[in-house]
């Protein structure tokens, strides 16, 4: 069993098949598992509570939520208990990998995947170790755990349901207490064209000291788009963090269809997580997902690994399943809020439905934006999805 790819969704898989008795290769091209770590990796407490995650991979807690815009419009919701983690995403990585490898997977860095064809009842697989030899595996299965590069799976083919890219800069800053308290226990989202045209920016609190800054939109190829490293530099100017020392530069990308109903699977080859479009777009959200991804596939496997090949048929369906009803919804939304977001009547659409969420709690808010839960907000948020107003 080859697994290419320790990103979440790879390194769990790896760690459900070892823990089950499957023998398990985990690779990744990255020598270094805190390198390029581009994720804004916030998660809600019953996210944190469920994959069990501990304390060394949590940056700190959040209890709110603080949105700046559509222009000088600020809101802010409060709990009194926090509601969420925002993580370390390469603190995370490490520990994934190194928990895969302490239930018996074998993992290996800095080994990249030339290639592979079916061969046989499984793959043929080129890897490349870090000393540049290559090396030829034959895995009766081959999982695509590469996110949304999908260097196995290769892009969808054409179809009505093409893929969604957003595209993000992040920066870490170190900044003095007084402005990382300003931040602090809060998800704070700058919304508005007058703030990132198409996207939105962010301002996360990390270790005390550290603050996460970023933003992403939608790619747009019909909308001339101005550079994101110029548009993250106003926006740390705006917020009064110019003089801040910029510990690290990062940034990535997100792919995922609306729908999903792009092939899971090429004969012995399964794609997980990101390369079969577990981002959601809306927030650009993805390790909670990559990792449902993982637990739906992972019994499966298992079980076409004991000799049931058959039992892996139902797994988009389950996985669709899983993620439940509201996610193309939640595409849609992310697709006429982002897209559109580049006017002043845009702004004001926007403005009216946050106008309607004012009533809301805390709570509420990390309802909506992390179960997707539109239909108990009725009148104020259902029309704006639906593209009704």
């Amino acid at each position: 069993m080859l697994i290419v790819g320790s990103g979440p969704a790879g390194a769990d898989l790896a760690w459900r098949l070892a823990s089950g008795g499957a023998d398990v290769l985990l690779v990744d091209r990255l020598a270094d598992l805190t390198r390029a770590a581009f994720s804004s990796a916030a998660l809600p407490l019953a996210a944190v509570r469920e994959h069990h995650l501990p304390e060394t991979v949590i940056a700190a807690r959040w209890r709110g939520w603080q949105l700046l815009g559509p222009g000088p419009s600020e809101r802010l919701w409060m709990a009194d208990e926090p509601l969420g983690a925002v993580l370390d995403f390469g603190a995370l990585r490490q520990w994934m990998a190194q928990r895969a490898a302490a239930a018996g997977a074998r993992v290996q860095l800095g080994v990249h995947c030339e290639g592979w064809r079916a061969s046989g009842a499984g793959a043929r697989v080129q890897l490349r170790d870090p000393d540049g030899q290559r090396r030829t595996l034959h895995p009766r299965w081959l999982v695509d755990a590469t996110g949304q590069q999908r260097a196995l799976l290769g892009e969808p083919p054409p179809s009505a349901d093409p893929l969604v890219a957003g595209v993000g800069v992040e920066w870490l800053l170190q900044v003095d207490p007084p402005r990382w308290r300003r931040w602090a226990e809060q998800l704070s989202f700058m919304l508005g064209s007058d703030w990132v045209p198409q996207g939105y920016g962010w301002v996360f609190p990390m270790q005390p000291g550290v603050l996460k800054l970023g933003i992403c939109r939608l790619q747009d190829a019909g909308t001339a788009q101005p550079p994101l490293q110029g548009l993250l530099r106003q926006l740390q100017v705006r917020l009064g963090l110019a003089d801040a020392t910029v510990l690290d530069r990062h940034g990535g990308l997100v792919r995922s269809s609306i729908r999903r109903r792009e092939p899971h699977r090429r004969g012995p080859l399964l794609g997980l997580g990101d390369a079969v479009s577990t981002a959601n777009l809306l927030g650009g959200e993805g390790i909670r997902h990559a990792l449902s991804s993982s637990a739906t596939l992972a019994p499966l496997l298992l079980a076409a690994l004991a000799g049931h090949p058959q039992a892996l048929d139902p797994y988009p369906r389950r996985l669709r399943r899983r993620l439940g009803w509201r996610w193309s919804l939640s595409g849609r939304l992310a697709q006429r809020t982002w897209l559109g977001l580049r006017t002043p009547a845009a702004d004001r659409r926007l403005e009216r439905l946050l106008t309607g969420l004012e009533a809301c709690n805390a709570e509420d808010l990390a309802a909506l934006l992390f179960n997707y839960r539109f239909e108990r907000y009725g009148l104020r948020a259902l029309p704006y999805a639906l593209g009704w107003r």
